[in-house]
């Protein structure tokens, strides 16, 4: 008996408004998803707040969407998870964030703060910055230092700027903390085993980068002048009197506060890797208290020195598991960049394939920005669903086409 399998086909990005500045998508023709509209149900869903597990307000993103798909139901954020422990002060008492203090304390290093500066809430919240900032405070830690990663995707490309401002005052007034390294999220928070990029922000935040500053604020205008936007600002070291003002160390305590996993992966390997040879790490291997805000790999948990803030929390039930616990095939097949949300966010956070589940991983482009390719691999995609449909094989093909998203981001 031939297969007639359920086709959930995800066009990342693509959403639908009234506005028409702007709006690649009321603007393009789309003769085929007209007909498909006009002819069979259709209904509308918000991706977005409250309705997605987030702050009400707070715009959704492909991992929250990917998340919801999967799970049939609201799944509660960690952005959420994490916003009310700090607004509650549960934080504080952390057993994560009290080891890395008390490391440093006892230790006589410092306590680094690594994380997106943006309240773009997709990878990051500015506001857990600052509430880790006033938890040094409140354990009275002497060396504090915040080594900023910039966004420039996920809010507008020249807020970093403000951003910047606003932190060098928050931490006047909180007493706490200094600036130690600017760089894009470009190089710190590349997911596609583009290691040279990570390896200049790695740098940075460990040798000291070839490039310093003892003025970030003219740093970042400078770097608009030459229309190098936050997302692709140069890894910088800030220096004081010529000297680095707080590098990572052998025996320091790191806090990193991004608490999407799939950026943070790489940098975190960097750091805590053991027999890491991806490149040459100037200090080797050494010894640091590391602590992740969420569980960005199963594979980290025998890494020596890192521990993770928030566990995660299961999802039971996710559309994936029901296709399994029926016996039946199921097919996930996306592009490098939109792998991950059709494997592991659409599971609920599992990162092992359920019986049954064959995942299909089509490389991305190798081009610096994808509006070069705007096509990117979606042929190549295309090409491999049409192949597995003649297999017969499958009762449920789960696809993701990355290019409307990934295309929008560099606007």
């Amino acid at each position: 008996m031939t297969r007639r399998p359920l086709l959930l086909m995800i066009l990342d990005g693509w959403g639908l408004s009234e506005r028409s500045e702007g709006n690649a998508v009321k603007a393009a023709k789309t003769p085929n998803l007209d007909s498909l509209a006009q002819n069979w149900p259709t209904t509308l869903i918000r991706t977005s707040g409250e309705d997605v597990g987030l702050p009400a307000g707070q715009m959704g993103n492909s991992e929250v969407g990917h998340m919801n798909i999967g799970a049939g139901r609201i799944v509660y954020q960690e952005l959420t998870r994490i916003s009310k422990d700090m607004a509650s002060g549960e934080y504080l008492s952390n057993p994560a964030f009290l080891t890395a203090i008390e490391n440093a304390k006892s230790s006589g290093g410092a306590l680094h703060l690594l994380g997106l500066l943006s309240d773009g809430g997709v990878h990051s919240h500015i506001e857990h910055l600052y509430g880790l900032l006033e938890m040094a405070a409140h354990h009275d830690v002497e060396e504090v230092y915040v080594h900023a990663i910039y966004d420039g995707r996920d809010v507008s490309p020249h807020s970093g700027l403000g951003f910047t401002k606003e932190l060098l005052r928050v931490m006047d007034k909180i007493g706490r903390g200094r600036l130690a390294t600017i760089s894009g999220r470009y190089y710190a928070m590349d997911r596609d085993r583009r290691w040279e990029r990570v390896e200049r922000a790695y740098l940075a935040l460990v040798r000291g980068s070839d490039r310093t500053t003892s003025d970030p604020i003219s740093y970042i205008e400078k770097s608009y002048e030459e229309n190098i936007t936050d997302e692709f600002l140069l890894p910088a070291t800030i220096v004081s009197n010529g000297n680095p003002v707080g590098l990572i160390k052998p025996r320091d305590s790191v806090i990193f506060f991004n608490f999407r996993p799939d950026r943070a992966r790489e940098l975190t390997r960097s750091f805590m890797q053991p027999d890491f040879s991806e490149f040459k790490l100037p200090r080797g291997h050494f010894p640091l208290c590391f602590v992740t805000m969420t569980d960005y790999d199963k594979t980290f948990h025998d890494y020596p020195g890192l521990l993770i803030a928030y566990a995660q929390e299961m999802i039971e039930k996710t559309l994936g598991q029901y296709i399994a616990e029926l016996g039946l095939r199921q097919l996930r097949i996306a592009e490098t960049e939109k792998y991950a949300h059709v494997t592991f966010f659409f599971n609920g956070g599992v990162e092992q394939e359920y019986p049954g589940e064959d995942r299909i991983l089509i490389a991305s482009p190798k081009v610096a920005t994808y509006d070069l390719q705007p096509e990117m691999s979606a042929p190549e995609v295309t090409e491999e669903v049409l192949r597995r449909l003649d297999t017969d094989r499958y009762d449920v093909i789960i696809l993701n086409y990355a290019n409307c998203d990934m295309v929008g981001h560099t606007g």
